[in-house]
């Protein structure tokens, strides 16, 4: 059988109500375009799944040309049995957390359409935390190659280990070539995606993606649960959601050795793509001082990466500031976002969690654009400026004077705070 590999001041500060039908951006350039950032979708650590400490739950899965699922030869009859199921889907889920939050939408679709359907999630070590929380995903699966790694015979291995699963169908979210190999070398029936680098007879449904009709990354992958590419997508979209227990909270605060705070404001001050996405660190200093004043005790949440602008901004702040940037895992940052009382971030991955959380966000953008992917809830707030270069889409500021970020003072940014916690209120 022979594989077909083929070339590879403000402009509005208002509540996005969560519907995905509003917004459609001026012609942005596309978000896989070298020059263009994530939007907030950045995985916390460069694609390096110990930016997050190293109790990220693991998979169980070897990587070889032995099986990665279960051996070949030792199948028990149930494995067997399992190949004629037709409800078993997977999902090969995207490598940037705020990508994976925007894709629970499109599981609720297949299954309200399908009630009965066992979704299965494969996915980096690193964004596994957001799928557990998704109440559709039955079981998550560990994607164990590097960005950029070929590694065709181990993804064939893993393929041909996951044919025992019986899926029936396959949804590709990531548009790369590599990302459509495993569910075809798993002989999966129906593979869904787009056909981003030219995947045809990868995928047996490959879509070619109208960004006009299709503006957001939420309504992007939504569509994909549409039977065919004539199909509209439905609006409108449902904003992403994640499933935080009531206990959970009390215990992370207790291995942190801390209580909640009767009043906590969470800070986000870190971006992956770049510093052109990141809230000046004596801005947050700023707003930190002023809200420790109000009663808030704030705490700076993100990766190992982010932990010396957190310890800058703890410097800055006083007291009422703690930095646990790098001392949580994903999921733990999760948690203690759903006991936040406010959420003030840059425009990155935790964004988009403390959106699905549902918690009061204050979302600042500064080189990015909120036009493709918006915090989706009506307790969020965008904050960005009308300026004749921004969106530049630059990891660093080309002109030098980071007038995006610099222009939106911490008394700004306060004013917001206020007009959202008394809407919650």
């Amino acid at each position: 059988r022979i594989l077909p590999l083929f070339p590879e001041h403000v402009c509005y500060v208002e509540p996005f109500a969560g519907s995905a039908a509003d917004r459609k951006p001026p012609g942005q350039p596309s978000s896989s375009s070298p020059t263009s950032p994530r939007h907030g979708n950045e995985p916390f650590s460069g694609y390096n799944p110990v930016a997050w400490d190293a109790r990220i739950p693991r998979g169980n899965y070897r990587v070889g040309r032995r099986s990665i699922i279960a051996s070949r030869s030792t199948r028990s009859s149930s494995a067997i049995a399992v190949k004629n199921a037709t409800n078993r889907i997977l999902i090969v889920a995207p490598s940037w957390v705020g990508d994976a939050v925007l894709s629970q939408p499109l599981l609720a679709r297949i299954k309200a359409k399908q009630p009965d359907a066992q979704i299965d999630v494969l996915a980096p070590a690193w964004v596994l935390p957001m799928y557990r929380r998704m109440p559709e995903v039955a079981d998550t699966l560990e994607n164990p190659f590097n960005h950029g790694e070929l590694a065709l015979s181990r993804r064939a291995a893993l393929g041909r280990d996951l044919r025992t699963r019986g899926y029936a169908a396959a949804y590709v979210l990531p548009n790369s070539l590599k990302s459509a190999l495993v569910p075809f070398f798993a002989r999966i029936p129906r593979r869904v995606g787009f056909v981003g680098e030219l995947r045809y007879g990868l995928l047996t449904d490959a879509r070619r993606l109208d960004k006009d009709s299709l503006p957001l990354m939420v309504e992007r992958f939504a569509w994909l649960a549409e039977n065919d590419a004539a199909s509209p997508l439905p609006r409108p979209v449902e904003s992403p959601a994640l499933a935080v227990g009531g206990d959970e909270a009390a215990a992370v605060f207790s291995r942190l050795c801390a209580s909640r705070p009767q009043r906590l404001a969470c800070f986000c001050p870190g971006a992956e793509y770049g510093p052109a996405k990141r809230w000046p660190v004596e801005y947050f200093a700023g707003l930190a001082e002023s809200l420790a004043d109000e009663g808030y005790q704030v705490w700076l949440l993100g990766s190992r990466k982010d932990a010396a602008i957190g310890a800058q901004i703890t410097d800055a702040g006083g007291a009422g500031v703690r930095n646990v940037c790098g001392e949580t895992s994903l999921d733990d940052a999760i948690v203690l976002l759903s006991a936040a009382d406010l959420v003030v971030t840059n425009d990155s991955g935790l964004m988009h969690v403390a959106a699905a959380l549902r918690r009061p966000t204050v979302a600042i953008y500064g080189s990015s654009s909120p036009q493709f992917t918006p915090p989706l809830s009506a307790t969020a707030r965008v904050v960005k400026l009308d300026l004749p270069c921004s969106p530049c889409f630059r990891r660093v500021c080309p002109l030098g004077h980071f007038n995006c970020m610099m222009q939106l003072p911490p008394q700004r940014i306060l004013q917001e705070v206020h007009h959202l916690t008394r809407a919650h209120d």
